[in-house]
């Protein structure tokens, strides 16, 4: 008998485990896909496996919710627990181990708007491991030992002894402060408002107009700055408008900072990618997998 449930654990489903658990806590696949960072089919599909595992179903099933059976009930009751402690012993031996850390290579306005923002969740998750943002706008060297994982916009200036990963895709929208969008109900609009550019990204501008099909239009003026990041804050305060990556406006179109009175104008940009350099270590992979999880991640509605 010991060496029959020693085989069943040993193939035991985990992942299906973790996702049995996430919908019944939640009582829905759905919310369970997003606290899991995956699509509603990946979560039915291995609660699905599971039950074909176990031999018993653990989910009734209807079309707007599912209900746990009695088994579903005491399979939670029974492994809810086990695994919590389980991920709780793991932390506690991560956050225990000393000197763990990944070093990341990006550009600073990705920094600021992007990566900083969704960190505290890679920390949450890997508590023992320290990242390290290095901050620059050169293209990533393979000689220079200083970083394990750069992420830059397109396939560009990478060396190639890097092992390059696509990573988040990407468009711009015009934005600007509330209260400056609200009269832009149409492009001729924005001939009476100021322009806000980054030296980084001058050509974005007659990029949108050209994708929008409105070449000629003009702005009543412009100021230039250094980096995005500058432009965006600008733009905050009400200076005027601009054309930037959704990448970067994410968080502050979702708290309202900035406005997009035209959000069916997209231009299409390249996507990022991530390179991890030929000396990482351990603690970089799993930095790319979270990465990862952070991009099918769906975008926010505009």
């Amino acid at each position: 008998m010991s060496d029959k449930i020693s085989r069943m654990a040993a193939h035991l489903p985990l992942n299906a485990v973790r996702a049995f658990l996430a919908a019944a806590r939640r009582q829905s696949f759905t919310l369970a896909a997003a606290d899991l960072h995956v699509t509603h089919g990946a979560v039915s599909r291995q609660v699905k496996s599971l039950e074909e595992y176990l031999g018993v179903a653990l989910f009734e099933r209807s079309v707007r919710q599912v209900r746990l059976t009695a088994a579903g009930q005491r399979f939670l009751a029974d492994a809810g627990p086990a695994l919590d402690q389980v991920a709780a012993a793991a932390r506690q031996v991560m956050a225990q181990a000393a000197g763990r850390a990944v070093r990341i290579n990006v550009r600073p306005t990705f920094a600021v708007r992007w990566l900083i923002p969704r960190l505290s969740d890679f920390v949450a998750q890997y508590p023992g491991i320290e990242p390290r943002i290095l901050t620059s706008i050169a293209p990533p060297d393979a000689s220079d030992v200083t970083y394990d994982i750069a992420i830059r916009r397109g396939l560009e200036h990478w060396p190639d002894s890097l092992a390059m990963h696509p990573f988040l895709e990407d468009e711009a929208l015009l934005v600007g402060a509330p209260r400056l969008m609200r009269g832009v109900t149409e492009p001729a609009a924005l001939a009476a408002l100021t322009l806000l550019e980054a030296k980084t990204r001058k050509t974005d501008w007659d990029d949108w107009k050209k994708h929008a099909g409105i070449r000629r239009l003009r702005p009543k003026a412009q100021i230039l700055f250094d980096h995005s990041h500058f432009v965006l804050q600008a733009a905050i305060d009400g200076l005027g408008f601009t054309i930037a990556p959704i990448s970067l406006l994410a968080n502050d179109l979702a708290e309202g900072r900035l406005a997009c009175p035209l959000p069916d104008l997209r231009l299409p940009m390249g996507r990022y990618y991530y390179g991890i350099h030929p000396s990482a270590n351990s603690e970089t992979h799993l930095f790319s997998r979270w990465l990862d999880s952070q991009a099918r991640q769906p975008a926010r509605p505009v």
